[in-house]
């Protein structure tokens, strides 16, 4: 009913060189250099950690990062520098988990070296790992 309504008053090619023009002025946009936000899924051997950055670029690459690039960074822990702590049951002062420790520096130097075509910024606050414990057979 609505667009029965509408093309009453607007001309079909109208709305189509409408939309092709909004295409092309995006397009154009993409080209330009942008600094956003992007929060980076680091595996580190075998645990996930979702870390926020600041990362640079152009439009187009950050666009490409944000809906193709669905993976995650493979990053060995022996590349990065981190501190294991143990957090304590606070009802029985009993060691229940370990904790790594990042240091944002490294896990940034870490980052920037395995992405390309963007240029990493920052590393926001790094969250704790807690590792998860394989079982040997």
């Amino acid at each position: 009913m609505f667009w029965r309504g509408v093309m009453g008053y607007v001309s079909p090619t109208f709305i189509i060189l409408l939309c092709a023009s909004f295409i092309l002025w995006y397009i154009l946009k993409l080209q330009y250099t942008y600094t956003t936000d992007y929060s980076v899924v680091v595996n580190i051997n075998g645990d996930r950690l979702r870390v926020p950055c600041v990362v640079e670029g152009k439009g187009t690459n950050l666009l490409g990062y944000r809906v193709y690039m669905n993976r995650e960074i493979n990053i060995p822990l022996a590349d990065l520098k981190y501190t294991q702590t143990h957090m304590l049951d606070e009802d029985t002062g009993e060691v229940r988990d370990d904790v790594l420790l990042f240091d944002a520096q490294s896990l940034h130097s870490a980052i920037s070296v395995r992405v390309s075509d963007i240029k990493v910024i920052s590393v926001g606050d790094v969250p704790p790992l807690f590792p998860t414990v394989k079982e040997q057979k």
